[in-house]
């Protein structure tokens, strides 16, 4: 019975996502894009989600591909963790 119990916990969701601003301290907002069909037309339709991501160390920059995972509620907003980057984006000032 244990054995079910902490397969379930464990499974977690996983996303992948960019990386769009990091204004607040140890928070980074990712947007991670999915397609779906029209419910009329069935032509598929581009949309993206905007999500609040914990990144504790403050590695990430804008633009990075990163990995999030679900976790319990850390504050108001953030239900996300961050697991990983994929891609660093390369920083380029003009």
């Amino acid at each position: 019975m244990s054995e079910n119990n902490t397969v379930n916990r464990n499974s977690r969701k996983v996303l992948t996502g960019i990386v769009i601003s990091r204004t607040g301290d140890k928070t980074i907002k990712v947007a991670y894009s999915y397609k779906i069909p029209h419910p009329m037309y069935k032509k598929e339709i581009k949309r993206k989600t905007v999500i609040h991501v914990h990144d504790g160390d403050n590695k990430c920059k804008l633009g990075d591909s990163v990995e999030v995972v679900e976790t319990r509620p850390l504050s108001k907003l953030k239900r996300w963790r961050l697991s990983r980057i994929i891609n660093s984006a390369v920083e380029t000032r003009g």
